[in-house]
């Protein structure tokens, strides 16, 4: 990353090309699909193979693509207004702190006023 900071100027413009192109077409170039996969250990016995998790270590110009994708489709998102302000994941200034807060407080505000408080928490779906 360190290479592509210092020669940003020179390859700024046909990175935006092959990202603009890449979102145009909906195609990610078949030479940015390397990964590095390893093991990370999460915790317990380190002999135990279901103790690790695996990561994968994308190239420079993966993470590139990666962070001009979220940023395009949350602006476009954002614009339109298309997500609710309950959705704090992947959002400016929201973190899980303030649904935190804002959960409570929205509970505490019902008990405060004598009302029954209920509340659903569904699991993601973890996909493979």
């Amino acid at each position: 990353m360190k290479l592509l900071k210092l020669c940003s100027y020179y390859i700024s413009s046909p990175l935006t090309y092959i990202c603009s192109r890449s979102l145009f077409t909906g195609i990610f170039p078949d030479r940015l699909k390397y990964a590095s996969i390893r093991p990370l250990f999460k915790k317990g016995n380190s002999d135990d193979m279901n103790n690790y998790r695996p990561i994968s270590l994308l190239t420079s110009f993966s993470k590139i693509f990666e962070k001009v994708s979220q940023r395009r489709l949350l602006n476009h998102l954002t614009e339109h207004n298309i997500l609710v302000k309950e959705q704090y994941g992947f959002r400016t200034n929201l973190k899980t702190d303030n649904v935190t807060y804002h959960l409570m407080n929205e509970i505490l505000k019902g008990l405060n006023n004598n009302k029954m408080v209920g509340d659903i928490f569904c699991e993601g779906i973890r996909l493979c």
